[in-house]
């Protein structure tokens, strides 16, 4: 040993001095981790004690240590204390509740599955609940996961009324649908004409739906390009609230004083609207142009064959096999907005019915009415022909609502109705309440 001394003295000496002084460090570095981990791991008992111990001296150490270091017996009294006490310790978890909002491109699917909610969940929730797929950009979802990692419920808020829950109860999950219903007021707006009536009722507080509620109510009655500035106007809408929000609103009733007239529209039981007589603001439709009808030779078809072109064409109205000089009649009372000569169309007519619908007569031999000229129902506008791009004799005859073309031939089409009898008494009741109202 003195000798590996010697050695070791001897070579160390030979170092240079940065040589030993790194040695040296290392040395002390090591001294320092080897004190460290040994008060680490016996900081109580010292070494470890490897020694085999009886069954009997087992079941004595194996009791319980108190404060002074002997072993004791618990008793059930005091069991019972530590019980009540470790119920009063409160244990802060980390949420597991997740919310998400949908975006374009989601699925039920996708977004679970990137949550880590296990596929069998998914599935169950997929084969018992088909609506899911139906989730859209906006909604939101939230659901909680249990301490086993499975999906507690789910919760889908499908609209600020509607909310849908599916609770997890013996590995299936059961939906529970939940309404939520607002409170109704009513609420009288009046304004004033300055500009576009639009405007001037977006300035009184209609909003763009209201708006175009009242002017639908009263399209067969006034044609409001042609109000003057000053005319009043007053609504009464029925408006949900909800969390403190407009929901929805329900046009009640509507007047306007224009051109020294007075214009009244009151919303019935039966969801259409009526005047002051109970009658009808509608105005009715013909089915068709003509005094009797004819062979129909092409069908309202969006994917008609061309016989011209011989290509796939939207054929936007149907023809009928009339000849030449046959009269054409006006399906409904309205203002003549085009009626000119066209390359394809040859001869043909527009007129305006109200703000919602728009008639079209292609293909005319004669004209017989101008534009800006009001027309009625059943008046003779024009004679058929076979102008333009045509095979042969025919009238094309198109109906249009809200700037689409519908089928004529089987299209719901406006009609003047008026109340009788006992429905008839009580919307006159009703009225004579809410009248008062508008002119308050």
């Amino acid at each position: 040993m003195q000798q590996l001394t010697r050695s070791f003295s001897l070579m160390f000496n030979y170092l240079s001095r940065l040589n030993r002084i790194m040695l040296g460090s290392l040395a002390i570095f090591t001294l320092i981790i080897a004190i460290w981990k040994n008060s680490i791991y016996f900081p109580l008992f010292g070494r470890l004690n490897t020694t085999i111990v009886s069954p009997e001296k087992r079941k004595f150490i194996d009791q319980p240590i108190d404060t002074t270091g002997h072993s004791s017996q618990f008793s059930k009294e005091n069991e019972k204390d530590i019980e009540k006490n470790n119920s009063n310790i409160k244990i802060h978890e980390t949420s597991n509740t997740n919310k998400y909002v949908i975006f374009s491109g989601d699925t039920i699917s996708k977004i679970l599955s990137q949550h880590n909610v296990p596929i069998a969940d998914i599935k169950v929730l997929s084969r018992e609940h088909a609506d899911l797929q139906n989730i859209k950009v906006g909604q939101s979802l939230s659901w909680k996961m249990t301490v086993n990692g499975n999906l507690q419920y789910l919760i889908w808020n499908v609209s600020q009324r509607e909310i849908r829950t599916y609770n997890r109860i013996y590995g299936k999950f059961q939906e529970n649908i939940t309404y939520i219903k607002g409170k109704w007021c009513n609420t009288t707006l009046t304004g004033y004409l300055n500009g576009t009536f639009i405007n001037s009722a977006q300035t009184a507080g209609l909003s763009y739906s209201d708006t175009y509620a009242v002017i639908s109510a009263l399209q067969w009655q006034i044609d409001f390009k042609k109000l003057h500035k000053g005319d009043k106007f007053s609504v009464l809408i029925a408006r949900e609230m909800l969390n403190g929000k407009s929901a929805r609103t329900q046009l009640l009733a509507v007047y306007l004083h224009t051109a020294g007239k007075d214009y009244y529209a009151f919303l019935a039981d039966n969801g259409k609207f009526y005047n002051r007589d109970a009658k009808g603001v509608t105005q009715s439709f013909m089915r068709l142009p003509t005094l009797k009808q004819f062979r129909i030779s092409s069908t309202f078809n969006p994917k008609r064959l061309n016989p011209i072109t011989g290509r796939i064409t939207t054929h936007l109205g149907v023809d009928f096999a009339v000849p030449v000089g046959t009269p054409i009649l006006a399906v409904s009372d309205g203002e003549v907005i085009i009626s000119k000569y066209d390359d394809i169309a040859g001869n043909y007519i527009a007129i305006r019915h109200g703000h919602q619908y728009m008639t079209r007569y292609m293909h005319l031999h004669k004209l017989l009415v101008k534009p800006g000229q009001k027309v009625k129902l059943g008046e003779r506008i024009a004679l058929s022909g076979n102008t333009g791009r045509s095979t042969g004799p025919h009238l094309h005859y198109e109906v249009w609502l809200n700037q689409r073309p519908i089928n004529p031939l089987t299209a719901t089409l406006p009609r003047n109705e008026s109340l009788t009898g006992h429905d008839r008494s009580e919307y006159l009741n009703k009225i004579k309440t809410i009248i008062p109202q508008l002119h308050s």
